[in-house]
């Protein structure tokens, strides 16, 4: 599946950025958005859940959702695509992992400093102030689909906690973006993993690590709007060519 050349790229390779989008979670079991037959937006307008004045109007139906949306990434387990790309860093001198997803199944499988363009579940913060907000330790409530929840309140201000993700409106977080954009200008291979390529401004990553000389390499179940731009293009499940990837990396040792 991998030639030598190919392979001994990614050896040579000073700084390796590492891409990932809605298709590495849903290998663990976590919906995407856009699928067509079990996609989010497919069952919920998307409005209505996600941007502020879809909170403002109704916070206890948003608050709800976002709560059964992170139970089900709490029960999920991180995948041999998450691992695998844990482990690559020890092949390279430098890897940056910069993901779209608001989950922590990176964090979970050893990836250390990840970068979260889109936020987080697991940060949520102040709708007022902005001050921060930690969950109780354990699980929450049985969070069926469509349940409403009132939301915590915060403790600076009394405001509404709502969830740590970037909404409809709203910009991606200033220094995230920052992090990544500096990253795919600078790299020399860029991974795109699991992504659809239609987000913006995310998809325009590659774009800048190609025009910066970098390598892209693209591994997706589906064709994408990458498909012509890209140096390596792999289609498939990522918990399945990474782990062959990386085993392919130590057999050359």
């Amino acid at each position: 599946m991998f030639s030598n050349d190919f392979l001994m790229g990614l050896l040579r390779a000073e700084h390796i950025v590492v891409f990932t989008g809605a298709g590495i979670s849903a290998e663990s079991g976590i919906p995407t958005f856009r699928d067509a037959q079990t996609g989010l937006w497919e069952h919920y307008d998307p409005h209505a859940l996600a941007s502020p004045t879809g909170f403002i109007a109704d916070q206890a139906l948003v608050w709800g959702w976002y709560e059964w949306r992170r139970m089900q990434v709490l029960e999920a387990a991180p995948n041999d695509a998450h691992y695998a790309i844990a482990e690559l860093a020890s092949f390279v001198e430098r890897l940056t992992v910069v993901t779209q997803n608001v989950d922590d199944l990176h964090e979970r499988a050893g990836s250390c400093g990840v970068t979260h363009l889109h936020g987080s579940l697991h940060h949520p913060r102040c709708f007022d102030c902005g001050s921060s907000y930690a969950f109780p330790s354990g699980l929450p409530e049985e969070p069926a689909g469509g349940r409403r929840l009132e939301p915590p309140r915060c403790s600076e201000c009394q405001g509404a906690i709502r969830p740590g993700v970037v909404w409809f409106g709203e910009t991606l977080p200033s220094s995230a973006w920052e992090i990544a954009e500096q990253a795919a200008m600078a790299c020399d291979v860029f991974f795109s993993i699991g992504t659809s390529g239609l987000v913006r401004p995310a998809s325009q990553l590659p774009e800048r690590a190609k025009l910066h000389g970098a390598k892209i390499i693209q591994i997706n179940a589906t064709s994408t709007p990458l498909d012509s731009q890209v140096h390596y293009n792999f289609q498939g499940r990522a918990g399945e060519i990474l782990p062959a990837l990386l085993q392919s990396l130590e057999d050359l040792f």
